[in-house]
């Protein structure tokens, strides 16, 4: 009994042995029994999908991009800018000689930016600030073709300008998409000529909508995205996940100069708006009433005994201005335009801007803690001195 027992003690050793040298050089004799693989976690195989799945392929945006991309043009703008006077043109002898050809240095400067062809007929919506002050603008495609283009028409408070070229062959024309349905999240596509080395698709998403109090523009309105936006995209395209227009790229926020994720575009909806109005007649028509306005803090709802922040405080009433011609005084508090709340200044000037000229709109005002109401005609809103 004792010999077999040795015989048996000494079989499972040997078994046992041979298991072990099997498992540890050779495991994948052992499909179905599980490995230690030397005390480290096991890593899973990766399955390649086969050639032209799209079950397990990433999502790509290249539809998108290529339905947009032939649409964003670059645009490319000169300026001669003349600099103060030589000192020696004051010397009656020089300007004998010389005249006074000499009187003023002037340069040529350039510039570049981004535009979006949204019609057949030529026309190109891009930023007011791309062709302030051009002398020239040269239009150029991704395909090559290049074409002289003229203004339309610029509305500067909304930083935006319509430009045309000629429609001789067969232009690509974006599909205009819908502003009103983003949400902070949706996918979207920035397209421009970003510092000139050009054109350029980046990504990113909706990061914040309705953007205003940036002091960027008069009227505010902003997409935010982290879509990359440099110099020269300015004036492109901001697409949905469809290729759709949603936004014109305008601005960043950078403390570098390059973008840092906080990019703005200018929503489709507005900008569509300023285009038909430009096309129509040349230029932007807005009420405007006449007054200066201030935000409402607590202190000054605890001073005018208001429930809440909302409205807007009349801080000055321009003599002779339609406000003035109705009652407005300074010290009311602007609740309501037209039947629609007042949320802040920015608000306000927003509502009456949308309201038609020369016809009447009631405003609901709060003075010496009673609400009175209002009928004024509204006026035309003057276009923005320009600076210098």
């Amino acid at each position: 009994m004792r010999r077999l027992w040795l015989t048996f003690a000494q079989t499972v050793t040997i078994c046992v042995a041979v298991l072990f040298v099997v498992k540890t050089l050779k495991p994948e004799w052992l499909p179905h029994l599980p490995s230690t693989n030397n005390g480290y976690p096991e890593v899973a195989t990766v399955v390649e999908a086969p050639a032209g799945s799209a079950a397990l392929r990433p999502s790509s945006y290249a539809d998108a991009a290529k339905r947009a991309l032939p649409a964003v043009v670059h645009i490319f703008t000169t300026q001669e800018v003349k600099g103060p006077r030589d000192p020696f043109t004051n010397d009656p002898i020089f300007r004998h000689f010389f005249g006074d050809r000499f009187g003023e240095l002037s340069q040529r400067r350039s510039g570049l930016g981004s535009g979006v062809v949204v019609s057949p007929e030529g026309y190109i919506l891009t930023n007011y600030h791309v062709v302030d002050g051009a002398d020239e603008i040269e239009v150029a495609h991704s395909d090559g073709r290049k074409y002289k283009a003229r203004v339309v028409g610029t509305d500067p408070e909304s930083d935006l300008a319509v430009l045309r070229i000629p429609a001789d062959h067969k232009l690509p024309v974006i599909a205009f998409g819908s502003s009103e349905n983003l949400r902070v999240g949706d996918v979207v596509l920035a397209i421009g000529n970003p510092f000139g080395v050009g054109q350029t698709v980046t990504s990113g998403i909706v990061s914040a909508l309705g953007r205003s109090h940036l002091g960027i523009n008069t009227f505010e309105n902003f997409i935010q995205t982290d879509a990359a936006i440099n110099p020269g995209n300015s004036g492109g395209a901001l697409v949905d996940a469809n290729g759709h227009l949603v936004g014109i790229n305008t601005a960043i926020y950078s403390q570098s100069g390059g973008s840092m994720g906080i990019g703005f575009a200018i929503p489709v909806s507005l900008a569509k708006n300023v285009m038909e109005q430009i096309v129509k007649t040349g230029g932007v028509t807005r009420g405007w009433v006449g007054v200066e306005v201030q935000e409402i803090t607590e202190e000054l709802a605890e001073s005018f005994k208001l429930s809440g922040t909302s409205g807007a405080l009349i801080a000055g009433v321009m003599r002779g201005s339609p406000a003035d011609k109705a009652g407005i005084r300074p010290g009311d508090v602007l609740t309501q335009v037209a039947g629609q709340k007042v949320k802040d200044a920015q608000g306000m000037l927003e509502l009456i801007a949308a309201l038609e000229p020369e016809k009447p709109a009631s405003f609901l005002l709060r003075r010496d803690g009673k609400d009175i109401d209002l009928n004024v005609v509204i006026g035309k809103r003057p276009k923005p001195t320009r600076e210098r």
